[in-house]
């Protein structure tokens, strides 16, 4: 069930009237009652996903439970270990075969393996638990809650990758299960504008995003106009699309009275690649630094390293958003603009003439070209389609067929624009919300009709496009 589809409406619809009246009869079953939920999404699209989830969360919790009795750090590495083979088998291991008949002129059958809904985000959800067990034993969970904090529908498929501390405490609170209207009209308009920005504004995008790339995934020329719309169109289908389902997720999540993590805070307004990272996918920056980037050494022996981390958690960021290596490659570039990034910080600290920095609209340009250059090796399926939209982008090329009218560039340009102000210059939903989200302020009529007209538009709109990151 996408978000945006009735089918999904009806289900929220039925699973949050039942939730709170089960509520008033044990707070429980209404846990329980909301596991059942999530799974029953999960598994809408494949039986077999939803087996692979209950066998994830059963061995995490049972052995989450050892490493605590024991403070084993066997068993820790025996689960860290398990998680990421799983992980490596059901994502990486066409990837794998395919690369090794490549180097060693092999002939090893290239099997097709069922990829399941969001391994890499309840993996990376589970994989933390575990090693913050093993780190502070003191904090122990019930099965009923672990299950929720694993399969809580809304932030399931793609995020945000809450961690226990924010999610367990919620689960524990009386107040769960008691109706907060307050709560029920925020998160109405986070879902609603959420929606917006997935169907009127990232699927308008995606009209003009895929068949550029397409054309050069198939190794024809683009034009040099077609390529720049066409890496333009994406770089705002994403955000809108991510962001969107992130907002869709928080307003869903408040509903039921369980605050999520922000995943966004405007990243295209970032003057530095460290201050997009800061912006961009926030939760999982924060597992990539807490788990990984941290446990590599950080930047606690001298610069080199620390760059070398910065380089290396990257790259391992890059593949765990899909196996392949333009994925790869798109880590690769944001870990060299990261160290590049510390690099000028470093050295220009050190120079009088170049502490002044530049000017704002100039970062804000020079950070999100080289963003925008990264999305395109992000969204190019081969890396030959990623070349040749690079090529187009920065020299002049008549492309071997012509895409789009005049009229239709247009539109796509006006598009653009329109998503370019949205991202920039206007204030993001956290912003607008931000009281009411917190419970400090009522929601206003206004903003609560704004929602409202933002839900008529699924209406009229029979788009039901899957969301981008579905596919990582």
């Amino acid at each position: 069930m996408i978000f945006s589809s009735f089918e999904f409406l009806l289900f929220f619809i039925i699973t949050l009237s039942l939730y709170y009246r089960l509520g008033k009869i044990k707070p429980r079953y209404a846990v329980g009652f909301l596991v059942l939920s999530s799974l029953l999404f999960y598994g809408w699209w494949k039986l077999e996903y939803l087996i692979i989830l209950i066998i994830s969360i059963v061995f995490n919790y049972f052995l989450a439970s050892y490493i605590r009795k024991y403070r084993s750090k066997l068993l820790l590495v025996i689960g860290i270990s398990v998680n990421l083979f799983s992980l490596a088998y059901y994502k990486y291991a066409g990837f794998i075969l395919v690369n090794i008949n490549e180097v060693f002129t092999t002939h090893f059958d290239i099997i097709s393996i069922l990829l399941p809904l969001a391994i890499s985000f309840f993996t990376f959800q589970q994989i933390a638990y575990l090693v913050d067990t093993y780190k502070d034993p003191s904090f122990k969970y019930d099965f009923l809650n672990y299950a929720l904090f694993v399969t809580f529908f809304p932030q399931l498929i793609a995020g945000p990758i809450v961690h226990h501390t924010e999610m367990m405490p919620q689960f524990e609170r009386q107040k769960l299960i008691q109706i907060n209207w307050n709560n029920i009209h925020t998160g109405f308009v986070f879902f609603a504008l959420g929606l917006f920005k997935k169907i009127v504004i990232a699927d308008t995008l995606a009209l003009t995003a895929n068949p550029v790339f397409n054309l050069a995934d198939s190794g024809l020329v683009v034009s040099s106009m077609e390529s720049w719309l066409g890496s333009l169109a994406y770089t705002f289908q994403l955000y809108f699309d991510f962001s969107g389902y992130a907002d869709m997720a928080i307003g869903l999540g408040l509903m039921f009275n369980i605050m999520l993590p922000f995943n966004f805070n405007s990243p295209y307004k970032a003057l530095n690649i460290i201050d997009f990272w800061r912006r961009w996918h926030i939760t999982l920056s924060r597992f990539l630094r807490d788990y990984l980037y941290i446990a590599l050494g950080g930047s606690r022996n001298g610069q080199f390293k620390r760059y070398r981390n910065l380089l290396l958690t990257m790259v391992l960021g890059g593949l765990w958003h899909g196996a392949g290596w333009n994925f790869v490659i798109w880590g690769t570039l944001h870990g060299s603009y990261l160290c590049f990034n510390h690099g000028w910080n470093y050295i220009s600290g050190k120079i009088a003439w170049l502490k002044k920095g530049m000017s704002d609209p100039l970062a804000l340009c020079i950070t999100l070209l080289s963003v925008i250059i990264a999305w395109v090796f992000f969204r190019a399926v081969t890396f030959d389609g990623a070349i040749i939209m690079l090529n187009s982008m920065f020299s002049y090329q008549v492309g071997t067929e012509t895409l789009f009218t005049g009229t239709q560039q247009a539109k796509s340009w006006l598009w653009i624009i329109i998503a370019f102000c949205l991202a920039v210059f206007m204030p993001n939903v956290r912003e607008i919300t931000e009281k009411q989200y917190r419970g400090i302020a009522p929601l206003s009529k206004f903003t609560f009709l704004v929602g409202v007209y933002m839900m008529w538009i699924l209406a009229i709109n029979q788009q039901t496009q899957e969301f981008i990151y579905f596919n990582f």
